[in-house]
């Protein structure tokens, strides 16, 4: 496997201070699987996405199995824009009906993806594509919402039913870095789509995954002064969702990590994608730099 340049690592060896206060955590994390959810502003700019692509490669190099599932919303747009086609949204989900579905999935499991592949392939690793229907690897089960005591139909919309890690860890076991879009078959044959941040939780419980690390557009969870919190148990997460400290997007992406951490993982993190290197400063020095979550 070619070697990438470690001079581009100076960030996090820098907060790190020496390789060698970081080489208790390789050591603690080397056999484990991380699942990484990759979307947001670290997906769409073009030099923190080649940053993110050296950074899963280092993991891998390091004995880390990571697990790469992206989103891909933005991309999605702007294709459905080209075809004139016109997205619905009710509080903030898409109504996606047959034609934007064979957009999505065209967009997600098609160039999307093979994108990101590429990329980590150039850093050095050995990445490889799929959906989430391949190898029946996700089965969903239409997602429903309710609201005001009626059923709102989301069109081909899914939750995850089924993971089957198999093909996920024989990928791992040859070296290969699964780079995954959360398009996935129904029960029927039908195509759902996923939400991505959903996807990775479910996946990162059936591999028995050490992490689920989710990158965001935000440094992580933070209190009513704007200070980051650094760690979270599900309990305090709970009270912090019941009293409004955390709400709007936040609660999908903390209730993925409680059913993650509830699930078996060992931690959850929401850390922000927009940091240079943060994968690595997270999981390679002590104080990290998003908010973990854990059982407690």
């Amino acid at each position: 496997m070619t070697q990438i340049d470690y001079t581009e690592t100076k960030h996090w060896l820098r907060a790190a201070r020496t390789l060698t206060e970081a080489l208790p955590y390789m050591r603690r994390y080397s056999g484990k699987t991380f699942v990484v959810k990759y979307g947001g502003n670290a997906m769409v700019n073009k030099e923190l996405a080649g940053v993110f692509a050296q950074d899963i490669v280092l993991l891998r190099q390091v004995g880390i199995n990571p697990i790469v599932v992206h989103g891909g919303g933005p991309q999605i747009n702007q294709m459905l824009d080209r075809l004139q086609i016109k997205s619905h949204f009710i509080d903030g989900l898409r109504v996606t009906d047959a034609a934007t579905m064979e957009v999505v999935e065209m967009v997600l499991a098609g160039s999307t993806n093979k994108h990101i592949v590429s990329a980590i392939n150039a850093a050095g690793g050995k990445a490889v594509g799929l959906s989430g229907r391949d190898a029946n690897l996700l089965i969903a089960t239409k997602q429903a919402l309710q609201k005001n005591g009626q059923e709102i139909d989301l069109g081909f919309v899914g939750d995850p039913k089924t993971v089957d890690p198999h093909v996920l860890k024989t990928l791992a076991q040859g070296g290969m870095i699964p780079v995954i879009a959360p398009v996935s078959a129904g029960e029927g044959g039908e195509t759902y789509n996923i939400n991505a941040d959903t996807a990775a939780g479910a996946i990162a419980v059936a591999v028995g995954a050490a992490r689920l690390l989710l990158l965001t557009d935000v440094p992580g969870v933070l209190d009513k002064e704007g200070k980051l919190l650094e760690n979270l148990t599900v309990s305090q997460v709970k009270t912090l969702m019941g009293d409004g400290t955390i709400s709007g997007g936040m609660i999908p992406k903390l209730e993925t990590c409680i059913e993650a951490v509830e699930g078996g993982v060992d931690g959850a993190v929401i850390l922000d994608g927009r940091v240079p290197h943060s994968l690595l400063l997270e999981t390679f020095t002590e104080r990290g730099v998003g908010t973990f979550v854990s059982r407690g």
